[in-house]
């Protein structure tokens, strides 16, 4: 089983770490908005296509209810921070349970 044990945990770390720079490329995406940035630039497209397609369930469901200001970002970010204190933290609790070792 301490096979099966350190396979979770690599896709606990795995997923921890494409969180983070997810986390960020939101955020970066968030202070380039604000300075009204040039949108055939290559960067900011890019991160457009990556941040778009997670913001645009959001906005559609919020809509423009809370005023002018986009909240989308911020529940994204909520979300993964979410997910990263109990998808992945279950996942290595699992891990290491499995492994035989308890937690570390």
């Amino acid at each position: 089983m301490f096979v099966l044990g350190n396979f979770l945990i690599a896709i606990a770390n795995i997923l921890d770490i494409v969180l983070s720079i997810y986390m960020w490329i939101v955020i970066i995406a968030v202070v380039i908005s604000w300075v009204n940035p040039d949108p055939y630039n290559q960067i900011v497209r890019l991160l457009y296509s990556v941040t778009d397609p997670v913001f645009r369930p959001i906005r559609r469901v919020i809509g423009m209810r809370l005023g002018p200001i986009d909240f989308s970002p911020m529940i994204v970010i909520l979300a993964i921070i979410f997910t990263k204190k109990f998808l992945i933290s279950s996942l290595m609790e699992l891990g290491y349970k499995l492994k035989g070792g308890g937690i570390i």
